[in-house]
């Protein structure tokens, strides 16, 4: 596999994963590290950019639901779009350190957006937990192989 087809898919899939759209990242990154064939810090480089730029579309989608909600296809309902907002509420923006993890990372980024999260505050939290998470999974995938 070629450098740029290797970042380019597993940037899609971190991207992917980080969105609503189910998607594996993290199997993407252990098969290119045990592989070889590209620094560690690069893969890992990419696979965060990747994943946050995900988390940056569901808070932009959050920012936007005002004009969505009340059309007809809108997929959450008011009181889901209420119970994301007393959640985000109740626990704050420090909640965004656990953007990465699995299932309640992505209602969780895109409940910041609704809540108006300023992007600066969004971005560093967003990004301690998920560059930190890829770091961890990496050196521990590198020191088992």
């Amino acid at each position: 596999m070629t450098d740029l087809a290797a970042y380019g898919s597993l940037f899609v899939a971190a991207l992917l994963a980080a969105t609503l759209i189910p998607a594996q990242s993290e199997s993407v990154l252990t098969g290119l590290i045990l592989a070889g064939g590209q620094p560690l810090v690069a893969l890992v480089v990419v696979a965060s950019l990747g994943n946050i730029l995900g988390s940056v579309l569901n808070w932009l989608i959050g920012r936007g639901v005002e004009r969505l909600r009340t059309r007809r296809w809108f997929p959450a309902s008011e009181a889901q779009l209420q119970r994301a907002q007393r959640q985000y509420s109740r626990f704050g923006y420090w909640s965004l350190l656990l953007a990465w993890v699995p299932v309640i990372g992505d209602p969780l980024t895109l409940a910041a957006g609704i809540m108006r999260e300023p992007l600066w505050r969004f971005l560093l939290l967003v990004s301690i937990g998920k560059i930190g998470r890829y770091a961890i999974l990496a050196a521990g995938v590198a020191a088992l192989s």
